[in-house]
């Protein structure tokens, strides 16, 4: 039985967080990735958006300098030992290019929130609400929203500009993230929220 949840929406001063649209998890030439065009596009879509309305953007990225950063994390998914610093995969998807003001947090871990500055960096801006896309629905992307909640934001996933290697892992994953922690809406309803705000 679902539980009784309230539809949040978005605040009146919304960040976008894009959480690894990286070439690492957006290539299948990597182990970690998968060509993910339509995502890329959402994601795009979004971007046009939240730059037109000059509202805050965050992208992230995963990348290791050592050996002991997230070792457990790395003993366990030895793919993740691809992305140092000079990879190709660590950088943004050339589709999706940064502009400058537009703000790149390196994590480690799954969250986006997770031994970074992306609270702070929010909280300085007075950012309530957070749009979340990326890669992977059942990874670092459950993990931001919950996290997103968990620091007090309304959490927003855009369905279309998530994804996940395995279709099964990305509906469960977005019925429960939308069961207990975040609304998700289709990346058209997003930008009708915004352009009305």
């Amino acid at each position: 039985m679902d539980l009784d949840r309230n539809s949040l929406g978005l605040g009146g001063k919304p960040a976008l967080v894009l959480v690894d649209m990286i070439n690492g998890f957006t290539h299948s030439e990597c182990p970690l990735g998968t060509d993910c065009p339509d995502v890329v596009a959402a994601n795009k879509q979004l971007l046009e958006i939240f730059r037109a309305q000059a509202l805050p953007i965050f992208f992230t990225t995963v990348v290791y300098h050592n050996e002991a950063q997230a070792r457990v994390f790395r003993q366990r998914i030895n793919a993740l030992n691809l992305l140092t610093p000079e990879s190709d995969w660590v950088k943004i998807d050339g589709r999706l290019a940064m502009l400058t003001g537009e703000v790149l947090i390196e994590k480690q871990w799954a969250s986006a929130f997770f031994k970074t500055n992306l609270d702070a960096q929010l909280k300085a801006l007075g950012v309530d609400s957070i749009v979340v896309t990326g890669l992977t629905t059942s990874g670092c992307v459950r993990a931001t929203v919950v996290d997103g909640l968990q620091n007090n934001y309304a959490v927003i996933v855009a369905e279309e500009a998530v994804g996940d290697r395995n279709p099964d892992a990305h509906a469960a994953n977005l019925f429960d993230m939308h069961a207990k922690y975040a609304d998700v809406q289709p990346v058209q309803q997003v930008i009708n929220a915004l352009q009305s705000s």
